[in-house]
């Protein structure tokens, strides 16, 4: 892997993938690709791109996420968080690429009183976490070096989120009857694709400094949250607090069971940060000092 690597990034219209290409400058030669320039429905199309750009690094963010959706659109939804990081891991193995990776807390059931590790047993409870759950094993499966990087509850200032929905209906409604019973790290995109970059630049100066097995040797899942835990009342309280301060809208505590979807959740979506800290040197932010950063962007 040369000094300054080719890194393929796709998803680059979504949350992440948006952070990463600004997060990576200066780090490599960035190939950004979105749905148009690379489908990931189309496996052929998968396998020619990489070959035909020889990246050293394959970052991929892009993802099925309509998570109530994939219930009834599971071939989708696997074809997107399954076939293709296989693909993926295939073709980084074949070029001797690293593959980073991103997956989610839905691979557990929520039920563990405490926040799961990386070693937990996982449990999916809906497609979503699923079809998450089948990519990341054929990418351990596939032998490539890897860094699988489960989040949470993750938001920003584009796309679908649950940031920005709280933030129209606050703005339409003078109550909102938000969820309490379940806990998790709101996680900022932006602090996502920034601990993506901190850990490709350590990358980058162990190999400058003759090190090649930094990435076989650290391959392996990483929890990548936000510190700390809150519901998705507090996630919502703190949003409109921060944004509409005296004219947010009362935000009104509810159990899961009132709202219904046709997805079960977690209750438990809690992430441990140790393995993350422990490897790379890197602790992020709390959640609620992240989303003060993420509104006055």
């Amino acid at each position: 892997m040369n000094a300054f690597p080719t890194i393929l990034v796709t998803g680059v219209n979504g949350q992440v993938g948006f952070e990463l290409l600004r997060s990576l400058q200066g780090l490599g030669r960035i190939i950004g690709l979105d749905r148009a320039a690379l489908d990931l429905a189309n496996l052929d199309q998968i396998r020619a791109v990489v070959r035909e750009a020889k990246p050293a690094i394959i970052v991929n963010p892009a993802a099925y996420t309509a998570v109530d959706k994939a219930e009834t659109d599971e071939a989708a939804a696997r074809q997107l968080n399954a076939e293709a990081p296989r693909v993926f891991a295939e073709e980084a193995a074949r070029c001797s690429a690293a593959l980073i990776h991103y997956s989610t807390d839905y691979v557990f059931d929520g039920t563990k009183d405490a926040p799961y590790t990386e070693d937990d047993v996982t449990n999916p409870q809906n497609v979503y976490g699923k079809t998450k759950l089948e990519g990341e094993q054929w990418i351990a499966a596939s032998g490539c070096a890897h860094l699988i990087l489960r989040t949470s509850w993750v938001y920003g200032r584009r796309g679908k989120n649950f940031l920005l929905t709280m933030l129209k209906l606050g703005a339409e409604r003078p109550e909102l009857r938000v969820v309490a019973d379940q806990i998790g790290a709101p996680t900022w995109s932006n602090t996502i694709a920034m601990a993506t970059a901190h850990i490709v630049a350590q990358a980058l100066a162990a190999q400058h400094a003759g090190d090649t097995h930094w990435w076989r040797e650290r391959s392996g899942i990483y929890n990548l949250t936000a510190n700390d835990s809150t519901s998705w009342h507090g996630f919502a309280s703190a949003i409109l607090d921060i944004a509409m301060g005296d004219k947010a809208p009362k935000v009104t505590p509810i159990p899961a069971a009132e709202y219904p979807v046709p997805t079960k959740r977690p209750a438990n979506s809690r992430l441990a940060g140790d393995k993350l800290a422990r490897v790379f040197e890197l602790r992020l932010p709390a959640w609620d000092e992240a989303l003060g950063l993420c509104l006055t962007d």
